[in-house]
């Protein structure tokens, strides 16, 4: 790197991580995850971002099996959607203090409402450069790790913590390359009526949940759930071209008249 300043500013950052001054990190690219793209177009985190995404996901699907190894398979893809969700690696980013490192346009830096998706953004890229500088997860776990660990233990200690959609979408996606189908409808006007929403979460033809809840949002994660805790329960790696049998029978569907029809 050719600015000294900078090159002091990373540092710093990187002895905040834990690691060792004479740790073999690839400033250059340590420097372009921390650049967004309203900063320079053609040079930034963008792909840097895309390995991160893999490296983080790893580093959790790892400190889940080490410390859990008991536990179902169905448990780690739901914790670890919660490991690697925009708010806890934005809270991350804020713990290291990563924002006053990431270079950004004087417009986009006012714009509070994208702050946690830059955090976020930001942080994996920088897991993708760490990662890159050796080609192994040598700079990565020594200090991820006691995040990831205390996380973990809060998220499966409080099932509030649960986000029973987003583990949903990553089973889905994984197997069947598409999203769940949420269908809402209002089945009691009262508004403190805790079942006034009834959401059903289908997959193709087949409807996989059901659940209700206050709200809306409620009602599908409700759904989300049950099809949730469904299919990894009843079903291990199943063949892309089928899809998981449920007691709900596709037929249903004909009969159903939702107010709402949303994905994810």
């Amino acid at each position: 790197m050719k600015d000294p300043r900078r090159t002091k500013q990373l540092q710093t950052l990187v002895q905040k991580l834990g690691l060792p001054v004479n740790a073999p990190v690839n400033y250059a690219l340590l420097d372009l995850a921390l650049t967004h793209s309203s900063y320079d177009r053609d040079r930034n985190y963008e792909q840097l971002e895309f390995i991160g995404d893999a490296v983080v996901r790893l580093a959790a699907s790892e400190i889940l099996l080490e410390r859990y190894p008991r536990a179902p398979v169905g448990e780690f893809t739901a914790v670890r959607s919660i490991l690697v969700s925009d708010r806890l690696l934005a809270e991350f980013a804020d713990i290291y203090g990563i924002e006053r490192y990431l270079l950004v346009s004087s417009g986009t830096a006012t714009n509070a409402s994208g702050r946690q998706s830059r955090l976020a953004d930001a942080f994996e890229a920088i897991l993708g450069a760490l990662y890159l500088s050796t080609q192994t997860m040598q700079l990565v776990r020594p200090w991820l790790d006691a995040l990831l660990e205390v996380k973990a233990k809060e998220v499966r200690q409080d099932p509030a913590f649960y986000n029973y959609k987003d583990a949903l979408q990553e089973w889905t996606q994984g197997n069947y390359k598409t999203l769940p189908e949420y269908r809402v409808r209002e089945t009691d006007k009262g508004h403190n009526n805790p079942e006034r929403f009834t959401a059903e979460v289908w997959l193709k033809d087949r409807r996989l949940g059901q659940g209700t809840g206050r709200s809306k949002k409620a009602a599908e994660q409700a759904a989300a759930k049950e099809a949730f805790l469904g299919v990894t329960n009843t079903s291990a790696l199943l063949p892309s071209a089928s899809l998981p049998s449920t007691s709900l029978e596709a037929s249903s569907a004909s009969n159903q008249q939702p107010t709402t029809n949303n994905k994810l």
